[in-house]
């Protein structure tokens, strides 16, 4: 089973091994080299003074992924952080790198609003890999206002620079501003796309 979460609530979650043992907290999200998916996590201390740790979380070692708390079998899925960046960087291609702030700009030239969070497909009991389906942004204007986001699926093919995020015009059919229906667009989105 699987469910859509953003980036954003993931972070700070306790990471907890089947003992019970609360052994860190997600710090942030570390996305696979062909920016699809998601390699694992920083992790930070638990305790009102820690910092970052020198362990990260590789996703292969999630045995669960929960709305209270991400579940390992033991301390022993911590691994040294370089190990998991390795591994991002290993993928085909060269990664879409932050683009929280990016302008999401369509192929006829309309601006649709700048990027505020990342949109995951997780699956729940860390049997298949996460990835990224979209993102959530703020329509030009909005962002100071408190509008609620939209949701994009993300394209198969997606060109970036640092600044913007440039997606196929057709794309602005499937925007909705509500999460927890996005799955349907997101698959509806690929199968209109030649199933991609």
């Amino acid at each position: 089973m699987t469910r859509i979460t953003l980036a954003s609530d993931i972070a700070r979650k306790p990471v907890v091994t089947f003992d019970g043992w609360d052994i860190a907290q997600i710090k942030d999200v570390i996305y696979a080299g062909e920016g699809g998916g998601i390699s694992g996590f920083t992790l930070a201390g638990r305790g009102l003074f820690a910092g970052p740790l020198k362990r990260a979380l590789p996703w292969r070692n999630v045995v669960g992924l929960g709305p209270a708390a991400v579940i390992v079998r033991s301390d022993d899925a911590l691994v040294p952080a370089g190990e998991v960046f390795a591994a991002a960087r290993s993928g085909s291609g060269a990664g879409r790198g932050n683009v929280l702030g990016a302008q999401v700009l369509t192929d006829d030239g309309s601006a649709l609003g700048g990027v505020t969070d990342v949109v995951l497909r997780v699956p729940q009991d860390g049997s298949a890999p996460a990835d990224v389906v979209g993102y959530a942004i703020a329509p030009p204007g909005t962002r100071s206002k408190g509008q609620p986001a939209q949701f994009i699926p993300l394209p198969h093919a997606l060109a970036t620079s640092g600044e913007h995020l440039m997606v196929p015009a057709r794309v602005r059919e499937y925007l909705t501003d509500d999460l927890a229906g996005f799955a349907e667009r997101v698959e509806a989105y690929r199968r209109n796309e030649g199933g991609r």
